[in-house]
């Protein structure tokens, strides 16, 4: 997947992901919203950034709605991520899923946030999962296990 294939985000959109990663940080947000931490592949260095957490049958996975973000490329290289709110941070090992296994999820993510997440997207909401197979390539999924048994 080429570099071309992440929507990079506005100025605005930058201001607003720091504003609200803070938010989250200290425990506010929505039950979904979590601040993403991974290690950055070359620094070493532990980056953060306000991610939706999607929860279906008891798993729990993470979707990159503007693509190849530098998140992704992070959690692929390093195996592993934090998810924090508040006081609270949970250390997952991350499995990235097959662009096959990502049409569901991809759909289930649309239709739950759609309001900030439609534009990442060509495929709209309400669409069948077939549409989602087109895109599926674009948008990395990652399940999240947890180390406990």
């Amino acid at each position: 997947m080429s570099e071309s294939s992440f929507q990079k985000p506005s100025a605005i959109e930058r201001l607003f992901n720091r504003v609200f990663g803070l938010l989250v940080g200290l425990g506010l947000g929505l039950s979904h919203n979590y601040l993403l931490q991974v290690r950055g592949r070359k620094t070493g260095r532990l980056y953060s950034t306000p991610v939706n957490l999607l929860s279906v049958d008891g798993e729990k996975y993470l979707v990159a709605p503007r693509g190849e973000a530098q998140w992704v490329r992070n959690a692929r290289a390093s195996g592993e991520v934090w998810l924090k709110k508040g006081f609270r941070r949970q250390h997952f090992l991350v499995k990235e899923l097959s662009a096959p296994e990502r049409p569901v999820l991809l759909k289930e993510y649309l239709e739950r946030y759609r309001k900030t997440v439609q534009r990442y997207f060509t495929v709209p909401v309400g669409s069948d999962q077939e549409a989602f197979q087109g895109i599926s390539e674009r948008h990395p999924v990652f399940r999240l296990q947890s180390e406990k048994p």
